[in-house]
């Protein structure tokens, strides 16, 4: 009699069948009907099949909607940053209206500006907070919140580092936290972590983490039942989890772009061993997501490796290596992975094709699609290219005609996802929809 196996005996590809079985089996999900179960099994059975390089009935589409569902109903981001109701109805309405024209849903990913208020972020600026009301995007601000003189402490110590000095420089409300002992000595005297609540300001920033935390899960309980709906009416989540490249955390928010940028000729030693602990514990992070059957994949979009950022030699020596190193102990979870290209990776691509064949999802920006299937097409799966800009100002004819030479210069063979370069938040809806009716019209096998 054969003993089945516990889940840590499970070979990579075991692993990935099972998450591939959990997902298009999807136990617990309460369908609309029959027919919205009998699409979600087709939905997701063509996009396992495009994720192992085979050829599905048709072409899987991801249209690029981003917070489109807002502005759909009337909204703006302003408004749905401080109105959780409205995004739990703007969401409504979209899966509503859209689910004959989604392969599978992506949510808006709304944050609430309550949240980012109270704990007072530093690294963002957002509607009505640094940037007008009438904005449409996030923008990140970068700074170098990590000195020169502090990479031994982020080698030598990181939690420790990120809880007592990182923290306090990014989250404003969270400046006590310095007055923190170091965490190391906890191990002899526990009570210490307590003993700061003695003063009235550490007890303020607790309070704050608090309010802050709820006005987030009124947030997150708004999104997630519009999810549960784009699952009920049929619609498969891919459920990703987020990543960032080893590189793009050390020169995104910790040091920033110039800073990161003049450390690989000033002090590269520091920046290798620096990105050696980082990519150590970015694997044991996703150890641990691994062990949850409803995570499919983790996405990373890639910031600082693109052609135009560093040289090909400084991409060979300080980006890909312990990206690859994170890609490798990610596939032994059995987790797939999207590398979203940010930008252009034409000089890139030959190099990156050095990861396990059928578990890395390329999503592309701006890079040559031929080029990318010629040379990616037999290893992975790759997405992406519809410009943001067409979306936005072009007409559904224009969208259809370009998303169908796209499909007949990388749909052959399968392993192709047709999806924008970049979410298009104020797009409109006959462009959306144009991109479905493209891979109706022209993407079956």
């Amino acid at each position: 009699m054969e003993v089945e196996k516990k889940w840590e005996e499970l070979t990579p590809e075991e692993k990935r069948e099972a998450r591939f079985k959990h997902w298009l089996e999807a136990p617990g999900i309460k369908f609309d009907n029959p027919e919205a179960q009998k699409k979600y099994k087709a939905r997701v059975t063509r996009i396992i099949k495009a994720y192992k390089l085979q050829e599905p009935d048709r072409v899987p589409v991801s249209i690029p909607a981003g917070a489109f569902s807002i502005y759909y109903a009337g909204g703006t981001l302003y408004q749905a940053m401080h109105d959780p109701e409205l995004v739990r109805r703007a969401g409504l309405k979209y899966v509503q209206d859209f689910q004959d024209d989604m392969d599978y849903f992506t949510g808006a990913g709304i944050n609430s500006g309550k949240h980012l208020e109270i704990i007072d972020y530093k690294c963002m600026a957002w509607p009505g907070h640094g940037i007008g009301k009438d904005a449409s995007i996030q923008n990140f601000i970068e700074g170098e919140n990590m000195k020169a003189e502090e990479y031994d402490d982020l080698i030598g110590d990181p939690s420790d580092w990120a809880m007592r000095t990182f923290l306090p420089r990014v989250v404003r409300s969270l400046a006590p936290l310095r007055e923190l002992p170091s965490l190391v000595s906890l191990l002899g005297f526990p009570t210490n972590f307590v003993t700061p609540a003695a003063n009235p300001s550490f007890r303020k920033a607790l309070q704050a983490m608090i309010d802050s935390g709820i006005e987030q899960e009124k947030m997150l309980n708004a999104n997630m039942d519009v999810s549960r709906a784009a699952l009920a009416a049929g619609l498969p989540s891919v459920r990703s989890v987020p990543g960032m490249a080893p590189f793009d955390t050390l020169g995104d928010i910790l040091r920033g772009t110039r800073e990161i940028f003049m450390d690989i000729f000033r002090r590269p030693q520091k920046v290798q061993k620096a990105l050696e602990k980082i990519t150590e514990l970015t694997i044991e992070r996703y150890k641990a997501v691994g062990k949850d059957i409803n995570t499919l994949s983790v996405m990373f979009p890639l910031h600082k490796g693109d052609d135009t950022f560093m040289s090909d030699k400084q991409f060979a020596e300080f980006y890909w290596p312990t990206l690859k190193e994170v890609i490798n102990g990610i596939v032994k979870e059995g987790l797939m992975v999207t590398l979203f290209a940010e930008g252009s990776y034409n000089n890139r691509l030959k190099q990156v094709n050095d990861v396990p064949a059928g578990w890395v999802n390329w999503l592309f920006d701006r890079t040559d699609m031929k080029k990318a299937k010629e040379i990616l097409g037999d290893r992975c799966c790759i997405m992406g290219n519809v410009p943001a800009s067409l979306m936005c100002t072009g007409t559904p004819q224009a969208v259809k005609d370009y998303c169908r030479k796209l499909i007949e210069t990388c749909g052959k063979g399968g392993g192709y996802i047709l999806a924008g370069g970049a979410s298009t938040s104020q797009t409109n809806a006959a462009n959306l929809k144009a991109m479905m009716e493209a891979a109706k019209e022209y993407g079956m096998y």
